[in-house]
């Protein structure tokens, strides 16, 4: 490791997943050492009750004490962790950041806005130039943002024109709308034109459509993963990869017809995001109709990058 080099730790701690990744960073590069995605459903229920329930606050502190090990076995210099979503909206979010503060772990509970901020960074991070826009598809939320893709990774995120954060997201629209086993046409109906309807005013300021769309995060993922029937997941295999808006129409076709034992042991799909793996394809293909892009680009470079390049130019903003 060099002198310009710092090896660095990342926490994403979502609506449905909390993650790790540990790399060394530079001024043009990063490393990965360790990464982990554990599905742990924070915002199970909050829908409902307005609060993080104790039993999903105990599985995400669980997989931090797991996380803080390991970074203390690796050397990490320093650790920077962001909560997002279902923190942001639960009225006992301080609880369970002390839960987390026990274990040495300090998130910052951060704004829709600073999120789709840190994704863009990520996802632009070793893309050529143009301009692009960006999707994160969270368990409560779906951050989108627009900018040009230029300029030393470090700096891109003054290339931004537009941020936003919308209030839709795979476990949000699963509990909201999809109640049935598999869920009913009526019930995707009403789904698909909730979501088209929070997003529809992004879409209609009359701005110029983006050069390429990017899509980051599990449910796009998970999209690649299922269409090339990945029994063992491959990051290498997914990044990068171009679905077009007639392949995750298939995928949603696929996934929604289906009971939840059945989508469980879809290639592709993980166990514990079959539950809301169908309200999360049902929103990027709202989304791809909505913006007027035929394919996106799936990036596995995704806020966890942000964080590392964000903390690595000294926190910027």
């Amino acid at each position: 490791m060099s002198d310009a080099t710092r090896r660095l730790a990342a926490i994403d701690i979502g609506t449905v997943t909390t993650r790790l990744l540990v790399a060394d960073v530079g001024p043009s590069t990063i490393s990965e050492l360790a990464r982990s995605t554990d599905i742990t459903h924070l915002g199970q229920g909050l829908g409902s009750t307005g609060a993080l329930s104790d039993d999903a606050m105990a599985r995400v502190s669980q997989v931090i004490a797991g996380y803080a090990d390991t970074m203390r076995e690796l050397g990490v210099a320093d650790a920077h962790a962001v909560a997002t979503s279902a923190s942001r909206d639960a009225t006992n979010s301080a609880l369970f950041l002390s839960l987390l503060a026990d274990h040495g772990i300090h998130p910052e509970v951060i704004s829709g806005s600073r999120e789709a901020q840190l994704t863009f960074l990520g996802a632009t991070s070793h893309i050529g130039s143009g301009r692009v826009l960006v999707d994160d598809i969270g368990g409560g939320s779906t951050e989108l943002v627009l900018g040009s893709a230029t300029g030393p990774i470090l700096h891109r995120t003054n290339d931004i024109e537009q941020t936003r954060s919308i209030d839709v997201g795979s476990r949000r629209i699963t509990e909201l709308y999809l109640h049935s086993d598999p869920p009913t046409q009526a019930e995707m109906a009403a789904a698909r034109a909730f979501v088209a309807e929070e997003m529809r005013p992004y879409f209609d300021t009359g701005r110029k459509r983006p050069d390429a769309l990017i899509s980051v995060a599990g449910t796009a993922t998970t999209v690649v993963a299922v269409l090339e029937s990945m029994t063992t997941y491959d990051p290498k295999r997914v990044h990068g990869t171009v679905v077009s808006g007639a392949q995750v129409a298939d995928v949603l076709e696929m996934l929604a017809e289906v009971p939840l034992e059945k989508r469980r042991q879809i290639a592709g799909v993980h166990p514990q995001r079959a539950g809301v793996i169908v309200a999360g394809v049902l929103i990027l293909e709202t989304l791809m109709a909505l913006s007027g892009m035929d394919s996106t680009i799936v990036s596995e470079h995704d806020i966890l990058y942000g964080i590392l390049l964000d903390a690595y130019a000294g926190g910027r903003s």
